[in-house]
């Protein structure tokens, strides 16, 4: 038994930041079912760099473990039918430009009075409400606006971004995690209710303290590369063999440790380096120390070293790193799924770990409209002549063999 097994989703949007939210819930046992444009899908089945046999390697990831079906949501009769999956389910995620539901008489106003109960989860770049909310946002937009693009990447270039996409997954977890809440609720009170996730509120939610740094001091945060200015030891340091490697002893005890592995117990004394405003006074200095002793050793030798005295520190990983891993193979944090047309195929598990009802990955994305007959005619108990004449119009995909 996973932990949402007993909850029906209704997944309406595309690309990303929708999309996570339901692969989070799917992961956990929910079933999602997943409505897409007819014939076309959601865009989502055709990025990436590489595509093996003309196939995405994003798609599997992203819609693993969801039901698709092909449905017309402008059309009247699409609308009807989404109402009718409504009726029958706990939680609709929609990340469309905020007014488009209405438009469609899909807001949350019609849908609850079919189901009091729907949780309603709205993702979007600017949020439901406020000047901005009818503007086209992307996670890229709400990342700057959110404060995490100016902070990210070397002091005197152009800000830079992180190598995924994480705007749109922020606001993802945060979706998922204020469905949740008020599934939780629901418990009490037997009604549903909005989450309105914002991509720009999400990001500024993990901005630690820079408003409050500001508002209360004037400092405004910059770009300072591979450092927390203050933060010291932590960074990245060379090492003999060529690669770098993330050490981070920040804390008071740590640091005492790192200067034992290092042989030079008396810097944990030195009024420079011994306490964490300190070492944040001589960070350059003491980056330029510790860069000086992993310099002259090898990565298997420093990792070795520094594991043997505590210290926290990092290899810098790529793919190819992590398959090769022996901890990622003991937790299986990466697994092979099979698939009709790679074989099978590797990705990462699901996360967090729940020591009784834990999540799985049963199957990759599926075909588009793979699950039109089960949901249109199963589910909702449309005969195959009514489904064969809405395919006949556009309405849905072909759900008849």
């Amino acid at each position: 038994m996973t932990a949402l097994s007993d909850l029906r989703v209704i997944e309406m949007g595309q690309l990303l930041a929708g999309p996570f939210c339901g692969q989070l819930m799917a992961d956990f046992g929910a079933e999602v079912i997943k409505i897409e444009q007819p014939g076309i899908g959601d865009p989502m089945r055709e990025w990436g760099r590489e595509k093996p046999h003309g196939k995405s390697l994003w798609w599997p990831v992203i819609a693993r473990n969801k039901k698709s079906v092909e449905l017309n949501a402008r059309s009247s009769e699409g609308q009807q039918i989404i109402k009718d999956l409504v009726a029958r389910s706990d939680v609709l995620i929609e990340n469309f430009r905020p007014g488009t539901m209405e438009k469609w008489g899909l807001g949350y106003d019609e849908l609850s009075k079919i189901n009091p109960r729907l949780i309603m989860i709205r993702v979007s770049g600017y949020g439901q409400t406020g000047p901005y909310s009818e503007k086209a946002g992307y996670g890229s937009i709400g990342e700057a606006l959110g404060g995490l693009r100016y902070v990210i990447g070397n002091p005197g270039v152009a800000p830079a971004r992180a190598g995924i996409s994480i705007g749109d997954t922020l606001a993802a977890i945060f979706a998922c995690l204020g469905g949740l809440m008020a599934l939780h609720a629901r418990q009490r009170t037997g009604r549903g209710q909005v989450v309105d996730s914002a991509i720009y509120e999400a990001v500024l939610a993990v901005m630690e303290s820079l408003v409050t740094e500001f508002d209360k001091t004037g400092y405004v945060r910059e770009r300072t590369g591979a450092i927390l200015p203050n933060v010291a030891p932590s960074n990245v340091y060379p090492t003999k063999s060529g690669v770098d490697m993330l050490i981070a002893a920040n804390q008071d005890s740590v640091f005492r440790r790192l200067a034992q592995a290092m042989g030079r117990p008396e810097l944990a004394d030195d009024a420079r380096y011994a306490t964490h405003s300190a070492r944040g006074a001589y960070q350059e200095e003491l980056d330029s120390i510790i860069a000086d002793w992993t310099r002259g050793l090898e990565r298997e030798e420093l990792g070795a070293l520094l594991d043997e005295h505590g210290v926290p520190r990092g290899d810098i990983y790529r793919a190819p790193e992590m398959l090769q891993d022996v901890h990622f193979k003991a937790r299986q944090a990466i697994i092979d799924i099979a698939h009709p047309v790679f074989g099978s195929i590797k990705m990462q598990n699901v996360a967090p770990r729940l020591s009784d009802t834990p999540g799985q990955v049963l199957v990759g994305g599926p075909e588009l409209g793979a699950h039109n007959q089960e949901v249109f005619g199963a589910l909702l108990g449309r005969p195959d002549s009514e489904l064969i004449d809405l395919h006949s119009r556009g309405v849905i995909g072909k759900s008849v063999p």
